[in-house]
């Protein structure tokens, strides 16, 4: 099984057998979205022995990320969070494969993207449109995809919970999500998604383009959904679930 089942992976091994850490060795994911997220969902499964990663986003790293973004540093603020992600990565992974997309996942630009060539997809973007996009791209491809639904305006880790997302409540965002796969006839999509009651500051700032209010964020959160996620991904992709 060659050097990438050394010593590395030693304690992932005596958990899932050799067997399955080479499976996970030639599996390709992509991660649409490499915020809180995302990050940790990527870093999780690169840490767990994925062998290639893909990893789409044009964002940069801001001051407002280091609360809670596991790639945001004061030495990576501007950098893109691709790159800043793939520098840790190739750290953690001496011989994993990476696919840096620097671009915005939009409904416009999706078919530049073969989900053909995943093993599954990790939708851990920001707009309905393009969460909308992904699941129905990766259902046409027969990949199987995990949907991130609101991690803002939330205070417990301990109430996220992975579950198609007919069985979602409270989430504002997987009602809407939901709504919209409805329309399109599509079932059976995987997410994770709190059932807390989010939490809104009074007073606070607002977006000026929506008028809604930005959002709040702490550093647990963000990464419990995270983690969750890359737990998913990896059960379903050793057969565990």
């Amino acid at each position: 099984m060659g050097e990438y089942l050394s010593e590395e992976l030693s304690r992932t091994r005596l958990l899932i057998g050799d067997e399955a850490a080479e499976r996970l060795k030639n599996c390709r994911v992509a991660v649409f979205g490499i915020g809180g997220v995302g990050g940790y969902a990527a870093e999780a499964l690169a840490r767990s022995g994925i062998g290639a990663l893909d990893l789409i986003d044009k964002d940069t790293v801001s001051l407002s990320n280091i609360n809670r973004q596991i790639i945001a540093l004061h030495s990576t603020v501007g950098k893109y969070k691709t790159d800043a992600a793939a520098e840790r990565i190739r750290d953690i992974s001496l011989d994993i494969k990476l696919t840096l997309h620097r671009c915005f996942f939009l409904p416009e630009n999706a078919g530049s993207f073969d989900f053909a060539q995943y093993s599954y997809v990790v939708d851990a973007v920001d707009t309905v449109s393009a969460k909308i996009e992904i699941i129905k791209r990766a259902k046409a491809a027969d990949v199987p995809v995990i949907s991130a639904m609101g991690a803002g305006n939330k205070l417990d880790p301990s109430a996220f919970k992975a579950a198609d997302i007919s069985k979602t409540k409270v989430c504002p965002l997987a009602r809407v999500v939901r709504r919209e796969l409805k329309k399109l006839g599509i079932e059976n999509v995987k997410v994770v998604y709190s059932e807390e009651e989010p939490h809104i500051a009074k007073g606070g700032p607002t977006d000026s383009e929506t008028g809604k209010s930005i959002p709040g964020s702490v550093a647990f959160v963000p990464p419990a959904a995270g983690l969750l996620i890359a737990a998913e991904v990896v059960k379903d992709l050793i057969g565990l679930t």
